[in-house]
């Protein structure tokens, strides 16, 4: 559930109230009075399917965006609770739409944890350790701007579309870097293990087949389901599946004079960061279109 709160004078939001009343979807509506003088404010309850119709309304209402905050409402009792009308909790784009802008930045923790994970990876590649590997995985947190730009993209917003992409992309190229220092320090102390750039897992990394596109359209799927939940934290495990390793095993391969498997992998994280964009999208789009014949 969505609870929203208008800020301004009682008059007016008197007349908001009542038009925010006939919306489907928005119940408890309420004006009361705040401390300052000839000031209110105006409560109410909005189903996340209503949430753009209202959003829509207010700016037509003339509200500041100052004046009002939408936020979400965790409900913890009655147990069984179902959003207004009886309906599941829905789509809201306004939601997913914030939730992009706040990933889509190049933010300094995400830099580091993805250096981090290039850390790992590179010795779960070089070990031919899936463990390791796993664990990079669950460090990675290229799922939030893989799903900021299918949000971009669905939305038609460029600016959302290339700043999202041009994080995804120096986050894995960092970790690609960092796993090759790894490796080549690794090299010139002369404690780097004997690699096989064919062995073990290390195999799919460099070759792309029709599990590499079927893993990554599956993943994509899961990754919007998830971006628009509190399952990102969870899923981003399957998401890095097609990114970290194939990124790790660039740096990797290149550091020690693998080129041709560098480029190999090098396609395979192409082919997997296309795959999940457009599977991303697609499942952000038919949400979109089924929420708008529900409110239609």
């Amino acid at each position: 559930m969505l609870q929203l709160r208008v800020f301004g004078q009682p008059t007016r939001l008197t007349t908001t109230a009542h038009q925010l009343g006939a919306i489907d979807g928005v119940q408890r509506v309420m004006v009361v009075d705040a401390a300052e003088p000839e000031t209110a404010v105006l409560w109410a309850d909005i189903s996340p399917v209503a949430a753009d119709h209202v959003l829509t309304e207010l700016e037509g209402l003339g509200v500041a965006a100052e004046d009002y905050i939408l936020a979400r409402l965790d409900v913890i009792a009655p147990t069984g609770h179902r959003a207004l009308g009886g309906a599941p909790e829905g789509f809201a784009w306004v939601q997913v739409l914030g939730e992009a802008r706040a990933n889509a930045r190049p933010l300094a923790r995400f830099s580091v944890l993805m250096m981090i994970a290039g850390v790992i990876a590179s010795l779960g590649v070089i070990d031919d350790n899936p463990i390791l590997i796993v664990g990079a995985m669950a460090v990675s947190p290229d799922l939030l701007p893989i799903c900021a730009t299918c949000v971009g993209i669905v939305g038609r917003r460029p600016p959302l579309i290339r700043q999202a992409l041009a994080t995804l992309l120096v986050g894995l190229a960092l970790a690609a870097v960092v796993a090759g220092l790894v490796a080549g320090a690794l090299d010139l102390t002369g404690d780097l293990p004997h690699f096989n750039a064919d062995q073990g897992v290390l195999h799919g990394l460099s070759n792309v087949d029709y599990s590499t596109v079927i893993i990554a359209l599956a993943a994509g799927i899961a990754a919007m389901l998830a971006f628009e939940t509190r399952a990102s934290a969870a899923v981003g495990v399957a998401i890095s599946v097609t990114t970290i390793p194939a990124s790790a095993y660039l740096g990797v391969a290149f550091a020690l004079g693998h080129a041709s498997k560098g480029l190999n992998a090098l396609a395979v994280l192409a082919v997997n960061v296309v795959a999940l964009l457009f599977s991303g999208s697609v499942t952000l789009a038919v949400q979109q279109l089924a929420a708008r014949r529900r409110a239609g």
